[in-house]
C-alpha cells in the first residue's frame, strides 16, 4: 500500500478483515511513538498517511480531534499516543515495555506528564531559532529532570532495557540532532552527558532504526513545515 499521503476528497482505502491499521503522517513525532511499538515487538500492520492539514472526511469520522495516532481493526478504533501504546502493549504481550510494579508504573508516569512540557519548550526554542533565553532556560530544566532519571536507573528509562517511556520521549531527542545546522543546540553532551549516551544507545535499538528519519529528511520537512507548507510526502 502506498505511503503517500491521503488528502480531503479521497477515498478510504478498503479494509482487510482482521488487519490493524495505522492512521498516520510520517514525520509526526506523536505517531511515531506508536510506530516505535509496533516496531519493537514485530506487529503486523498497514499505514495510511494523512494529510493533517486538510484532513479527509473519513478521518474525522474515526478521530474527530484530527489527531495522529490513530488505530483501527475491525470495529475497534484506538486514537492518542498514550491510549493506543498503553492498548498494544495490553493486547500483544510479547516484549512487554510498561513495568508490572505499581510503584516503578507510577513513576514513569509521573516522568511522562514531563513529556509536554519537554514537547512545548522544544517548540517553542525551535520557533525563536534559539534566540530565546527564557524558553532555553526552561527546556534545559525539564532536561535536567531526564538527565537525573536515566543517570539512576540505567541504560535505558527501564533499567537495563528499553521501556515505553524511552519510546515515548524518544521521538523529541530524534528530532534535536538536525537542529545543530541550523545553529541550535539543545543537547550539548557537557550538560547532559547520560542523555547523551542514552541517545547514542535508542539509535542503536531496530525499533529506532526502522522508524527513524535522518537529520536532512528532518530538515526539509521542519522548513516546509514552517512556511504552512508541509512536504508530507518528501522521500518518496
Amino acid at each position: 500500500m502506498s505511503l503517500k499521503t491521503h488528502t480531503k476528497g479521497s477515498a478510504l482505502p478498503p479494509l482487510e478483515n482482521g488487519k490493524l491499521r495505522l492512521y498516520s503522517m510520517r514525520f509526526c513525532p506523536f505517531a511515531q511513538r506508536t510506530r516505535l511499538v509496533l516496531a519493537h515487538k514485530n506487529i503486523q500492520f498497514e499505514t495510511i498517511n494523512v494529510d493533517l492539514k486538510d484532513k479527509p472526511d473519513w478521518f474525522l469520522e474515526r478521530n474527530p480531534l484530527g489527531l495522529v495516532p490513530v488505530l483501527e481493526q475491525d470495529d475497534k478504533i484506538v486514537y492518542e499516543s498514550v491510549v493506543c501504546n498503553e492498548y498494544l502493549d495490553d493486547i500483544y504481550t510479547q516484549e512487554k515495555l510498561t513495568p508490572a510494579d505499581p510503584y516503578r508504573r507510577a513513576r514513569d508516569k509521573m516522568l511522562l506528564e514531563y513529556t509536554g512540557k519537554l514537547v512545548t519548550n522544544y517548540y517553542k526554542y525551535l520557533r525563536s531559532q534559539g534566540k530565546d533565553e527564557e524558553v532555553k532556560t526552561e527546556l534545559n530544566k525539564v532536561l535536567e529532570i531526564f538527565e537525573k532519571a536515566i543517570e539512576k536507573r540505567g541504560a535505558y528509562f527501564g533499567g537495563d532495557k528499553v521501556a515505553m517511556l524511552d519510546f515515548f520521549a524518544w521521538p523529541w531527542f530524534e528530532r534535536m540532532s538536525p537542529l545543530k545546522t541550523m545553529n541550535i543546540e539543545m543537547l550539548p553532551e557537557e550538560t547532559f552527558p547520560n542523555l547523551t549516551q542514552w541517545v547514542a544507545r535508542m539509535r542503536n535499538l531496530p525499533a529506532v532504526k526502522a522508524t527513524l528519519f535522518d537529520d536532512q529528511a528532518h530538515l526539509v520537512f521542519m522548513k516546509s513545515y514552517m512556511t504552512g507548507q508541509p512536504n508530507y510526502d518528501f522521500g518518496l
